[in-house]
Protein backbone atom coordinates (compact mmCIF):
# COMPACT_ATOMS: atom_id res chain seq x y z
CA UNK A 1 0.00 0.00 0.00
CA UNK A 2 1.09 3.35 -0.61
CA UNK A 3 1.78 6.19 2.28
CA UNK A 4 -1.93 7.76 1.38
CA UNK A 5 -3.15 4.28 2.11
CA UNK A 6 -1.31 4.01 5.87
CA UNK A 7 -2.74 7.47 6.46
CA UNK A 8 -6.01 6.72 5.59
CA UNK A 9 -6.20 2.96 7.41
CA UNK A 10 -4.29 4.55 10.41
CA UNK A 11 -6.19 8.30 10.72
CA UNK A 12 -9.26 6.31 10.25
CA UNK A 13 -8.74 4.28 13.33
CA UNK A 14 -7.05 6.18 15.88
CA UNK A 15 -9.60 9.16 15.29
CA UNK A 16 -12.77 6.56 15.83
CA UNK A 17 -10.79 5.25 19.20
CA UNK A 18 -9.77 8.83 20.49
CA UNK A 19 -13.30 9.74 19.98
CA UNK A 20 -15.15 7.27 21.85
CA UNK A 21 -12.17 7.98 24.95
CA UNK A 22 -12.81 11.22 24.75
CA UNK A 23 -16.15 11.45 24.45
CA UNK A 24 -16.92 9.09 27.62
CA UNK A 25 -13.93 8.76 30.00
CA UNK A 26 -15.48 10.74 32.68
CA UNK A 27 -18.41 7.85 33.66
CA UNK A 28 -18.65 7.60 36.98
CA UNK A 29 -21.26 5.30 38.01
CA UNK A 30 -22.16 1.80 37.49
CA UNK A 31 -25.36 2.43 35.94
CA UNK A 32 -23.99 5.13 33.15
CA UNK A 33 -20.81 2.45 32.06
CA UNK A 34 -23.58 -0.80 32.14
CA UNK A 35 -26.12 1.24 30.36
CA UNK A 36 -24.77 4.15 28.91
CA UNK A 37 -27.50 6.68 30.79
CA UNK A 38 -30.42 5.52 29.31
CA UNK A 39 -29.40 8.29 26.45
CA UNK A 40 -29.23 6.63 23.06
CA UNK A 41 -31.88 7.37 20.56
CA UNK A 42 -33.30 5.03 18.41
CA UNK A 43 -31.43 5.37 15.40
CA UNK A 44 -28.01 5.15 17.14
CA UNK A 45 -29.46 2.02 18.74
CA UNK A 46 -30.23 0.88 15.64
CA UNK A 47 -26.92 1.44 13.77
CA UNK A 48 -25.10 0.07 17.26
CA UNK A 49 -26.93 -2.58 16.64
CA UNK A 50 -26.05 -3.55 13.56
CA UNK A 51 -22.45 -2.55 13.14
CA UNK A 52 -22.13 -5.18 16.53
CA UNK A 53 -23.66 -7.87 14.24
CA UNK A 54 -21.65 -6.82 10.96
CA UNK A 55 -18.27 -8.15 12.01
CA UNK A 56 -15.16 -7.89 9.98
CA UNK A 57 -16.07 -11.86 8.80
CA UNK A 58 -18.89 -10.02 7.19
CA UNK A 59 -17.24 -7.44 4.83
CA UNK A 60 -14.34 -10.40 4.06
CA UNK A 61 -16.87 -13.22 3.18
CA UNK A 62 -19.74 -12.08 2.30
CA UNK A 63 -18.31 -10.93 -0.92
CA UNK A 64 -16.31 -14.41 -1.38
CA UNK A 65 -19.46 -16.06 -0.96
CA UNK A 66 -21.23 -14.61 -3.73
CA UNK A 67 -18.40 -14.44 -5.96
CA UNK A 68 -18.35 -18.63 -5.46
CA UNK A 69 -21.89 -19.19 -4.51
CA UNK A 70 -24.19 -16.05 -5.68
CA UNK A 71 -26.84 -14.39 -3.53
CA UNK A 72 -28.49 -17.51 -2.41
CA UNK A 73 -26.74 -16.29 1.22
CA UNK A 74 -29.69 -13.45 1.46
CA UNK A 75 -32.22 -15.38 2.90
CA UNK A 76 -30.80 -16.66 6.02
CA UNK A 77 -32.31 -12.82 7.00
CA UNK A 78 -35.92 -13.13 5.36
CA UNK A 79 -37.06 -14.43 9.10
CA UNK A 80 -34.80 -11.16 10.68
CA UNK A 81 -37.97 -8.82 10.30
CA UNK A 82 -39.92 -10.76 11.94
CA UNK A 83 -37.74 -11.80 15.22
CA UNK A 84 -37.14 -7.91 15.71
CA UNK A 85 -41.25 -7.73 15.95
CA UNK A 86 -41.46 -10.40 18.82
CA UNK A 87 -38.83 -9.28 20.55
CA UNK A 88 -40.02 -5.87 20.35
CA UNK A 89 -43.05 -6.76 21.72
CA UNK A 90 -42.09 -9.96 24.15
CA UNK A 91 -39.10 -9.55 25.37
CA UNK A 92 -37.95 -5.82 25.67
CA UNK A 93 -40.98 -4.23 27.84
CA UNK A 94 -39.91 -7.13 30.40
CA UNK A 95 -36.13 -6.00 30.42
CA UNK A 96 -37.23 -2.36 30.73
CA UNK A 97 -39.74 -2.88 33.65
CA UNK A 98 -37.38 -4.79 36.23
CA UNK A 99 -35.08 -2.80 34.75
CA UNK A 100 -32.14 -5.26 34.44
CA UNK A 101 -28.68 -4.31 33.55
CA UNK A 102 -28.38 -7.75 32.03
CA UNK A 103 -30.59 -9.76 29.95
CA UNK A 104 -30.05 -12.80 32.70
CA UNK A 105 -31.52 -11.04 35.56
CA UNK A 106 -34.42 -11.77 34.60
CA UNK A 107 -34.08 -15.42 34.62
CA UNK A 108 -33.41 -15.07 38.62
CA UNK A 109 -36.64 -13.06 39.06
CA UNK A 110 -38.81 -15.72 36.79
CA UNK A 111 -36.48 -18.86 37.71
CA UNK A 112 -33.91 -19.37 40.73
CA UNK A 113 -30.17 -18.25 41.23
CA UNK A 114 -28.78 -21.43 39.40
CA UNK A 115 -30.79 -20.69 35.98
CA UNK A 116 -29.83 -17.24 35.77
CA UNK A 117 -25.54 -18.82 36.55
CA UNK A 118 -26.47 -21.82 33.93
CA UNK A 119 -27.86 -18.85 31.35
CA UNK A 120 -24.84 -16.71 31.82
CA UNK A 121 -22.24 -18.94 31.46
CA UNK A 122 -23.05 -20.48 28.56
CA UNK A 123 -23.69 -17.11 27.22
CA UNK A 124 -19.71 -16.18 28.54
CA UNK A 125 -18.12 -19.67 27.13
CA UNK A 126 -19.67 -19.05 23.58
CA UNK A 127 -19.10 -14.85 23.67
CA UNK A 128 -15.67 -15.26 25.25
CA UNK A 129 -14.74 -17.70 22.44
CA UNK A 130 -16.79 -15.68 19.90
CA UNK A 131 -15.09 -12.46 20.68
CA UNK A 132 -11.11 -14.53 20.07
CA UNK A 133 -12.47 -15.54 16.70
CA UNK A 134 -13.92 -12.26 15.58
CA UNK A 135 -10.04 -10.90 16.09
CA UNK A 136 -8.45 -13.92 14.86
CA UNK A 137 -10.44 -14.57 11.41
CA UNK A 138 -9.47 -10.83 9.87
CA UNK A 139 -6.58 -10.99 11.35
CA UNK A 140 -4.97 -13.74 9.90
CA UNK A 141 -6.21 -12.12 6.13
CA UNK A 142 -4.87 -9.19 6.90
CA UNK A 143 -1.64 -9.59 8.02
CA UNK A 144 -1.44 -12.37 4.82
CA UNK A 145 -2.64 -9.58 2.63
CA UNK A 146 -0.25 -6.99 4.38
CA UNK A 147 2.55 -8.42 5.41
CA UNK A 148 2.20 -8.11 9.07
CA UNK A 149 2.84 -10.66 11.61
CA UNK A 150 0.00 -12.68 12.75
CA UNK A 151 0.48 -11.66 16.47
CA UNK A 152 1.08 -8.54 16.31
CA UNK A 153 -2.27 -7.87 14.14
CA UNK A 154 -4.05 -9.65 16.48
CA UNK A 155 -2.47 -7.50 19.33
CA UNK A 156 -3.19 -3.79 17.20
CA UNK A 157 -7.25 -4.78 16.65
CA UNK A 158 -7.40 -5.77 20.78
CA UNK A 159 -5.75 -3.10 22.26
CA UNK A 160 -7.64 -0.50 20.13
CA UNK A 161 -10.79 -1.90 21.59
CA UNK A 162 -10.07 -3.21 24.86
CA UNK A 163 -9.09 1.36 25.28
CA UNK A 164 -12.25 2.87 24.43
CA UNK A 165 -14.37 -0.06 25.55
CA UNK A 166 -12.73 0.24 29.07
CA UNK A 167 -12.80 4.21 28.96
CA UNK A 168 -16.29 4.22 28.31
CA UNK A 169 -18.25 1.56 28.62
CA UNK A 170 -21.85 0.78 26.70
CA UNK A 171 -21.86 4.24 25.75
CA UNK A 172 -18.36 4.44 23.96
CA UNK A 173 -19.13 1.13 22.18
CA UNK A 174 -22.28 2.90 20.85
CA UNK A 175 -21.21 6.42 19.69
CA UNK A 176 -17.78 4.79 18.47
CA UNK A 177 -20.08 2.34 16.17
CA UNK A 178 -22.08 5.26 14.52
CA UNK A 179 -18.62 6.14 13.09
CA UNK A 180 -17.43 2.71 12.06
CA UNK A 181 -21.13 2.19 10.63
CA UNK A 182 -20.45 5.31 8.19
CA UNK A 183 -17.09 3.94 7.42
CA UNK A 184 -17.89 0.44 6.78
CA UNK A 185 -21.46 0.82 4.53
CA UNK A 186 -19.16 4.22 3.15
CA UNK A 187 -16.88 2.45 1.82
CA UNK A 188 -18.24 -0.48 0.66
CA UNK A 189 -21.04 1.59 -1.46
CA UNK A 190 -17.73 3.45 -3.18
CA UNK A 191 -15.91 0.21 -3.65
CA UNK A 192 -19.22 -1.37 -5.39
CA UNK A 193 -19.36 2.09 -7.68
CA UNK A 194 -15.86 1.48 -8.45
CA UNK A 195 -16.19 -2.04 -9.95
CA UNK A 196 -19.44 -1.35 -11.75
CA UNK A 197 -17.40 1.59 -13.95
CA UNK A 198 -14.57 -0.65 -14.28
CA UNK A 199 -16.68 -3.25 -15.80
CA UNK A 200 -15.96 -2.99 -19.93
CA UNK A 201 -19.45 -4.17 -20.66
CA UNK A 202 -23.05 -2.17 -19.71
CA UNK A 203 -24.76 -2.86 -16.36
CA UNK A 204 -27.23 -4.57 -18.06
CA UNK A 205 -25.07 -7.02 -19.64
CA UNK A 206 -23.07 -7.37 -16.62
CA UNK A 207 -26.59 -8.78 -15.23
CA UNK A 208 -26.72 -10.89 -17.70
CA UNK A 209 -23.21 -12.62 -16.97
CA UNK A 210 -24.07 -12.93 -13.54
CA UNK A 211 -27.18 -14.61 -14.02
CA UNK A 212 -26.16 -16.75 -17.17
CA UNK A 213 -23.62 -18.49 -13.88
CA UNK A 214 -26.58 -19.00 -11.35
CA UNK A 215 -24.95 -15.78 -9.09
CA UNK A 216 -28.02 -14.11 -8.89
CA UNK A 217 -30.23 -16.96 -7.53
CA UNK A 218 -31.55 -15.29 -4.37
CA UNK A 219 -34.22 -17.34 -3.28
CA UNK A 220 -34.49 -21.56 -3.63
CA UNK A 221 -37.39 -22.94 -2.16
CA UNK A 222 -37.02 -26.45 -2.53
CA UNK A 223 -36.93 -27.76 1.32
CA UNK A 224 -33.59 -29.40 2.51
CA UNK A 225 -32.52 -29.81 6.21
CA UNK A 226 -28.74 -30.12 5.17
CA UNK A 227 -28.89 -26.70 3.05
CA UNK A 228 -28.59 -23.98 5.10
CA UNK A 229 -29.56 -21.47 2.99
CA UNK A 230 -32.86 -21.15 1.89
CA UNK A 231 -36.81 -19.55 2.33
CA UNK A 232 -36.91 -22.14 4.72
CA UNK A 233 -34.01 -22.51 6.39
CA UNK A 234 -34.33 -18.16 6.66
CA UNK A 235 -38.07 -18.13 7.67
CA UNK A 236 -37.90 -20.99 10.16
CA UNK A 237 -34.43 -21.87 11.74
CA UNK A 238 -33.27 -18.52 11.32
CA UNK A 239 -35.40 -16.86 13.42
CA UNK A 240 -34.96 -18.71 16.21
CA UNK A 241 -31.33 -18.12 15.87
CA UNK A 242 -32.00 -14.09 15.76
CA UNK A 243 -34.75 -14.65 18.90
CA UNK A 244 -31.67 -16.19 20.31
CA UNK A 245 -29.12 -13.50 19.40
CA UNK A 246 -31.19 -10.19 19.46
CA UNK A 247 -33.37 -11.52 22.41
CA UNK A 248 -30.83 -13.01 25.20
CA UNK A 249 -27.22 -12.06 23.94
CA UNK A 250 -26.12 -9.72 26.24
CA UNK A 251 -23.72 -8.30 23.54
CA UNK A 252 -26.89 -7.43 21.86
CA UNK A 253 -29.52 -6.74 24.71
CA UNK A 254 -27.25 -4.31 26.13
CA UNK A 255 -27.51 -2.06 22.96
CA UNK A 256 -30.80 -1.45 23.09
CA UNK A 257 -31.00 -1.58 27.08
CA UNK A 258 -29.89 2.11 26.92
CA UNK A 259 -32.55 3.17 25.23
CA UNK A 260 -34.03 6.36 26.30
CA UNK A 261 -37.19 4.70 26.22
CA UNK A 262 -38.97 1.67 25.45
CA UNK A 263 -40.02 3.24 22.17
CA UNK A 264 -36.90 4.04 21.50
CA UNK A 265 -35.52 0.65 21.73
CA UNK A 266 -38.08 -0.86 19.71
CA UNK A 267 -37.82 1.43 17.07
CA UNK A 268 -33.83 0.97 17.38
CA UNK A 269 -34.80 -2.91 16.90
CA UNK A 270 -37.38 -2.35 14.18
CA UNK A 271 -34.49 -0.37 11.90
CA UNK A 272 -32.12 -2.96 12.35
CA UNK A 273 -34.52 -5.80 10.88
CA UNK A 274 -35.73 -3.95 8.13
CA UNK A 275 -32.20 -2.38 7.27
CA UNK A 276 -30.20 -5.53 7.28
CA UNK A 277 -31.49 -7.19 4.92
CA UNK A 278 -29.98 -4.25 2.02
CA UNK A 279 -27.10 -4.16 3.72
CA UNK A 280 -26.40 -7.54 3.20
CA UNK A 281 -27.71 -7.10 -0.59
CA UNK A 282 -25.47 -4.67 -0.87
CA UNK A 283 -22.39 -6.60 0.06
CA UNK A 284 -23.47 -9.61 -1.79
CA UNK A 285 -24.09 -7.56 -4.93
CA UNK A 286 -20.78 -6.00 -4.71
CA UNK A 287 -19.14 -9.79 -4.64
CA UNK A 288 -21.27 -10.40 -7.42
CA UNK A 289 -20.49 -7.55 -9.78
CA UNK A 290 -16.26 -8.59 -8.62
CA UNK A 291 -17.39 -11.90 -10.23
CA UNK A 292 -18.57 -10.63 -13.50
CA UNK A 293 -14.86 -8.03 -13.14
CA UNK A 294 -13.14 -11.18 -13.05
CA UNK A 295 -14.61 -12.72 -16.06
CA UNK A 296 -13.35 -10.01 -18.38
CA UNK A 297 -9.91 -9.41 -16.35
CA UNK A 298 -8.00 -12.50 -15.63
CA UNK A 299 -8.45 -13.41 -11.95
CA UNK A 300 -5.32 -15.24 -9.96
CA UNK A 301 -5.67 -19.14 -9.72
CA UNK A 302 -5.80 -18.60 -6.06
CA UNK A 303 -6.50 -15.33 -4.39
CA UNK A 304 -3.86 -16.47 -1.57
CA UNK A 305 -0.77 -14.38 -2.83
CA UNK A 306 1.05 -15.74 0.21
CA UNK A 307 0.60 -19.72 -0.72
CA UNK A 308 1.05 -19.30 -4.92
CA UNK A 309 4.74 -17.15 -4.18
CA UNK A 310 5.33 -20.27 -1.82
CA UNK A 311 4.50 -22.40 -4.71
CA UNK A 312 6.33 -20.65 -7.51
CA UNK A 313 9.77 -21.34 -5.26
CA UNK A 314 8.89 -24.98 -4.05
CA UNK A 315 9.89 -28.14 -6.24
CA UNK A 316 6.14 -28.03 -7.87
CA UNK A 317 7.02 -24.52 -9.85
CA UNK A 318 7.05 -26.14 -13.16
CA UNK A 319 3.87 -27.86 -12.15
CA UNK A 320 2.38 -24.70 -10.92
CA UNK A 321 3.34 -22.76 -14.20
CA UNK A 322 1.80 -25.56 -16.99
CA UNK A 323 -1.31 -25.20 -14.93
CA UNK A 324 -1.20 -21.55 -14.79
CA UNK A 325 -0.74 -21.95 -18.53
CA UNK A 326 -3.85 -23.84 -18.79
CA UNK A 327 -6.16 -21.63 -16.18
CA UNK A 328 -5.26 -18.69 -18.78
CA UNK A 329 -6.36 -20.67 -22.00
CA UNK A 330 -9.41 -21.58 -20.30
CA UNK A 331 -9.90 -17.45 -19.22
CA UNK A 332 -9.66 -16.67 -22.65
CA UNK A 333 -12.03 -19.06 -24.23
CA UNK A 334 -14.48 -17.87 -21.34
CA UNK A 335 -13.92 -14.83 -22.22
CA UNK A 336 -14.86 -14.81 -25.80
CA UNK A 337 -18.25 -17.11 -25.33
CA UNK A 338 -19.10 -14.66 -22.97
CA UNK A 339 -19.43 -11.79 -25.74
CA UNK A 340 -21.14 -14.45 -27.57
CA UNK A 341 -23.49 -14.50 -25.58
CA UNK A 342 -23.80 -11.39 -25.16
CA UNK A 343 -24.47 -10.66 -28.69
CA UNK A 344 -27.13 -13.75 -28.78
CA UNK A 345 -28.95 -11.95 -26.36
CA UNK A 346 -28.93 -8.76 -28.03
CA UNK A 347 -30.47 -10.79 -31.06
CA UNK A 348 -32.58 -12.63 -29.28
CA UNK A 349 -31.12 -16.30 -30.19
CA UNK A 350 -32.33 -18.12 -27.21
CA UNK A 351 -31.03 -21.37 -29.22
CA UNK A 352 -27.06 -19.97 -29.34
CA UNK A 353 -27.58 -18.48 -25.89
CA UNK A 354 -28.59 -22.01 -24.30
CA UNK A 355 -25.71 -23.44 -26.02
CA UNK A 356 -23.15 -20.74 -25.42
CA UNK A 357 -24.36 -21.22 -21.53
CA UNK A 358 -23.73 -25.11 -21.38
CA UNK A 359 -20.40 -24.44 -23.10
CA UNK A 360 -19.19 -22.20 -19.93
CA UNK A 361 -20.84 -24.14 -17.21
CA UNK A 362 -18.57 -26.30 -18.44
CA UNK A 363 -15.37 -23.95 -19.19
CA UNK A 364 -16.14 -23.06 -14.95
CA UNK A 365 -16.08 -26.78 -14.05
CA UNK A 366 -12.52 -27.10 -16.20
CA UNK A 367 -11.44 -23.83 -14.20
CA UNK A 368 -12.60 -25.32 -10.99
CA UNK A 369 -10.64 -28.50 -11.47
CA UNK A 370 -7.85 -26.40 -12.62
CA UNK A 371 -7.74 -24.83 -9.04
CA UNK A 372 -8.15 -27.90 -7.22
CA UNK A 373 -4.98 -29.16 -8.79
CA UNK A 374 -3.34 -25.84 -8.21
CA UNK A 375 -4.55 -26.43 -3.78
CA UNK A 376 -3.20 -30.13 -4.02
CA UNK A 377 0.13 -28.45 -5.07
CA UNK A 378 -0.04 -25.92 -2.32
CA UNK A 379 -0.95 -28.41 0.22
CA UNK A 380 1.64 -30.89 -1.25
CA UNK A 381 4.41 -28.13 -0.38
CA UNK A 382 2.58 -27.00 2.63
CA UNK A 383 0.58 -29.49 4.62
CA UNK A 384 -0.94 -27.50 7.22
CA UNK A 385 -1.41 -24.39 4.56
CA UNK A 386 -4.79 -23.24 4.47
CA UNK A 387 -6.57 -23.53 0.45
CA UNK A 388 -9.63 -22.33 1.10
CA UNK A 389 -9.26 -18.69 -0.18
CA UNK A 390 -12.95 -17.47 -0.64
CA UNK A 391 -12.13 -14.82 2.06
CA UNK A 392 -9.44 -13.25 0.21
CA UNK A 393 -11.39 -12.17 -3.28
CA UNK A 394 -12.45 -8.69 -2.32
CA UNK A 395 -9.88 -7.98 -0.38
CA UNK A 396 -7.17 -9.32 -3.20
CA UNK A 397 -9.23 -7.25 -6.01
CA UNK A 398 -9.30 -3.98 -4.27
CA UNK A 399 -5.21 -3.91 -3.82
CA UNK A 400 -4.84 -4.90 -6.94
CA UNK A 401 -7.50 -2.69 -9.03
CA UNK A 402 -8.82 -0.02 -6.56
CA UNK A 403 -6.94 3.65 -6.75
CA UNK A 404 -4.77 4.73 -4.02
CA UNK A 405 -6.45 6.30 -0.73
CA UNK A 406 -9.53 3.76 -1.51
CA UNK A 407 -7.65 0.89 -0.65
CA UNK A 408 -6.31 2.39 2.75
CA UNK A 409 -10.40 3.11 3.22
CA UNK A 410 -11.29 -0.28 2.20
CA UNK A 411 -8.92 -1.65 4.69
CA UNK A 412 -10.19 0.54 7.37
CA UNK A 413 -13.16 -0.96 6.51
CA UNK A 414 -12.59 -4.12 8.07
CA UNK A 415 -10.73 -3.14 10.71
CA UNK A 416 -13.31 -0.65 11.85
CA UNK A 417 -15.70 -4.02 11.44
CA UNK A 418 -13.74 -6.32 13.44
CA UNK A 419 -13.29 -3.66 16.18
CA UNK A 420 -17.08 -3.01 16.48
CA UNK A 421 -17.84 -6.04 17.06
CA UNK A 422 -15.45 -7.23 19.23
CA UNK A 423 -15.94 -3.96 21.80
CA UNK A 424 -19.92 -5.32 21.80
CA UNK A 425 -18.71 -8.58 22.89
CA UNK A 426 -15.89 -7.37 25.33
CA UNK A 427 -18.55 -4.82 26.76
CA UNK A 428 -21.18 -7.21 27.26
CA UNK A 429 -18.90 -9.81 28.58
CA UNK A 430 -17.46 -7.17 31.00
CA UNK A 431 -21.15 -6.82 32.01
CA UNK A 432 -22.14 -10.62 32.56
CA UNK A 433 -19.12 -11.34 34.70
CA UNK A 434 -20.03 -8.20 36.87
CA UNK A 435 -23.41 -8.67 37.59
CA UNK A 436 -24.59 -12.17 37.21
CA UNK A 437 -21.79 -13.73 38.56
CA UNK A 438 -19.33 -11.50 40.89
CA UNK A 439 -21.90 -9.10 42.41
CA UNK A 440 -24.80 -11.84 42.38
CA UNK A 441 -22.53 -14.95 43.80
CA UNK A 442 -19.07 -13.60 45.03
CA UNK A 443 -19.26 -10.15 46.57
CA UNK A 444 -22.40 -9.41 47.41
CA UNK A 445 -22.22 -6.04 48.99
CA UNK A 446 -20.19 -3.08 48.06
CA UNK A 447 -19.79 0.48 46.53
CA UNK A 448 -21.29 1.51 42.93
CA UNK A 449 -17.38 2.59 42.36
CA UNK A 450 -16.43 -0.94 43.73
CA UNK A 451 -18.31 -2.49 41.09
CA UNK A 452 -17.80 0.02 38.48
CA UNK A 453 -13.81 -0.98 38.73
CA UNK A 454 -14.81 -4.80 38.38
CA UNK A 455 -16.51 -4.13 35.17
CA UNK A 456 -13.42 -2.79 33.75
CA UNK A 457 -11.36 -4.59 35.03
CA UNK A 458 -13.84 -7.69 33.59
CA UNK A 459 -13.63 -6.32 30.12
CA UNK A 460 -10.04 -5.17 29.89
CA UNK A 461 -9.90 -9.57 31.46
CA UNK A 462 -11.85 -10.82 28.44
CA UNK A 463 -9.93 -8.20 26.05
CA UNK A 464 -6.76 -10.04 27.31
CA UNK A 465 -8.16 -12.98 27.24
CA UNK A 466 -9.87 -12.61 23.29
CA UNK A 467 -6.40 -11.64 21.95
CA UNK A 468 -4.44 -14.73 23.73
CA UNK A 469 -7.29 -16.79 22.27
CA UNK A 470 -6.95 -15.04 18.90
CA UNK A 471 -2.97 -15.58 19.24
CA UNK A 472 -3.43 -19.19 19.59
CA UNK A 473 -6.52 -19.85 17.31
CA UNK A 474 -4.24 -20.99 14.47
CA UNK A 475 -4.18 -25.04 16.59
CA UNK A 476 -7.87 -25.01 15.56
CA UNK A 477 -9.47 -25.88 12.20
CA UNK A 478 -12.27 -24.29 10.24
CA UNK A 479 -12.23 -21.29 12.27
CA UNK A 480 -14.82 -18.78 9.83
CA UNK A 481 -17.20 -21.15 9.78
CA UNK A 482 -16.98 -21.67 13.63
CA UNK A 483 -18.43 -18.16 14.00
CA UNK A 484 -21.51 -19.10 12.50
CA UNK A 485 -21.85 -22.47 14.22
CA UNK A 486 -20.18 -21.46 17.54
CA UNK A 487 -24.05 -19.63 18.18
CA UNK A 488 -25.90 -21.83 17.30
CA UNK A 489 -24.50 -25.07 19.32
CA UNK A 490 -25.83 -22.29 22.18
CA UNK A 491 -28.48 -19.78 21.40
CA UNK A 492 -30.98 -22.61 21.14
CA UNK A 493 -30.90 -23.77 25.22
CA UNK A 494 -30.87 -20.22 26.08
CA UNK A 495 -33.71 -19.17 23.66
CA UNK A 496 -35.40 -22.06 25.55
CA UNK A 497 -35.22 -21.32 28.92
CA UNK A 498 -36.14 -17.60 27.78
CA UNK A 499 -39.30 -18.97 26.18
CA UNK A 500 -40.58 -21.04 29.14
CA UNK A 501 -39.91 -18.28 31.65
CA UNK A 502 -41.98 -15.96 29.62
CA UNK A 503 -44.95 -18.78 28.19
CA UNK A 504 -44.51 -21.43 30.62
CA UNK A 505 -45.40 -20.12 33.99
CA UNK A 506 -46.22 -23.67 35.17
CA UNK A 507 -42.82 -24.38 35.25
CA UNK A 508 -40.31 -24.05 37.70
CA UNK A 509 -36.76 -23.32 37.88
CA UNK A 510 -35.60 -26.90 38.85
CA UNK A 511 -37.74 -28.49 35.80
CA UNK A 512 -36.06 -25.81 33.30
CA UNK A 513 -32.51 -25.97 34.78
CA UNK A 514 -32.65 -29.79 34.05
CA UNK A 515 -34.33 -29.00 30.83
CA UNK A 516 -31.61 -26.58 29.70
CA UNK A 517 -28.73 -29.33 30.83
CA UNK A 518 -31.11 -32.05 29.10
CA UNK A 519 -31.15 -30.05 25.77
CA UNK A 520 -27.78 -28.82 25.36
CA UNK A 521 -26.35 -32.42 25.47
CA UNK A 522 -28.82 -33.59 22.95
CA UNK A 523 -27.38 -30.14 20.39
CA UNK A 524 -23.85 -31.39 21.10
CA UNK A 525 -25.02 -34.79 20.25
CA UNK A 526 -26.72 -34.29 17.33
CA UNK A 527 -23.59 -31.77 15.94
CA UNK A 528 -20.84 -34.37 17.07
CA UNK A 529 -22.67 -37.40 15.45
CA UNK A 530 -24.03 -35.20 12.39
CA UNK A 531 -23.35 -37.25 9.34
CA UNK A 532 -22.50 -40.49 11.24
CA UNK A 533 -25.49 -41.12 13.33
CA UNK A 534 -26.05 -43.95 15.20
CA UNK A 535 -26.47 -47.81 14.49
CA UNK A 536 -28.45 -47.49 10.90
CA UNK A 537 -30.09 -43.98 12.08
CA UNK A 538 -28.09 -41.46 10.23
CA UNK A 539 -29.32 -37.70 10.61
CA UNK A 540 -27.86 -34.66 8.42
CA UNK A 541 -28.89 -31.39 9.92
CA UNK A 542 -27.27 -27.46 8.78
CA UNK A 543 -26.08 -25.98 11.94
CA UNK A 544 -28.75 -23.32 11.62
CA UNK A 545 -31.36 -26.05 12.93
CA UNK A 546 -29.68 -26.30 16.27
CA UNK A 547 -30.98 -22.92 17.43
CA UNK A 548 -34.58 -24.23 16.67
CA UNK A 549 -33.95 -27.33 18.04
CA UNK A 550 -32.32 -26.70 20.94
CA UNK A 551 -35.27 -23.62 21.81
CA UNK A 552 -38.21 -26.58 21.62
CA UNK A 553 -36.07 -29.54 22.94
CA UNK A 554 -35.96 -26.89 26.38
CA UNK A 555 -39.27 -26.57 26.22
CA UNK A 556 -40.18 -30.01 25.64
CA UNK A 557 -37.87 -31.32 28.41
CA UNK A 558 -38.95 -28.68 31.51
CA UNK A 559 -42.45 -29.66 30.80
CA UNK A 560 -41.98 -33.35 30.86
CA UNK A 561 -39.63 -32.64 34.33
CA UNK A 562 -42.33 -30.31 35.97
CA UNK A 563 -45.14 -33.01 35.24
CA UNK A 564 -42.75 -35.56 37.44
CA UNK A 565 -41.99 -32.80 39.79
CA UNK A 566 -45.72 -32.92 40.62
CA UNK A 567 -46.62 -35.91 40.49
Amino acid sequence: MSTIDWIVLFGTLGTIAAYGVYKTYKQNSLDSYLRGKNSMNWWTIGLSIMATQASAITFLSTPGQAYEDGMRFIQFYFGLPLAMIIISVSFIPIYYKLKVYTAYEYLENRFDLKTRTLASLLFIIQRGLGAGITIYAPAIILSTLLGWNLTWTNILIGTLVIIYTVSGGTEAVSITQKQQMAVMMGGMILAGIIVIQMLPISFQEALHVAGSMDKLNIVNFEFDLADRYNIWSGMTAAVFLFLGYFGTDQSQVQRYLSGQTLSQSRMGLIMNGFLKIPMQFVILFIGVMVFVFYQFFQPPVVFNKVQTEKLRESEYAGDFEKLEDNYTANFEESKTSYMKMLDAIKENDKESERIIKSELKSLKQEQKEIRDEVKELIVANDPVAETRDTDYVFMRFVMDNLPTGIIGLLFAVIFSAAMSSSASELNSLGSTSTIDLYKRSIKKEASDIHYLRSSKFFTAFWGVGAILFATYASLFENLIQAVNLLGSLFYGTILGIFIVGFFMKWVNGKAVFIGALASEALIFIIHFRNGIGFFDFVWNIGFLWYNAIGCLAVMLFAAIVQFFIKK
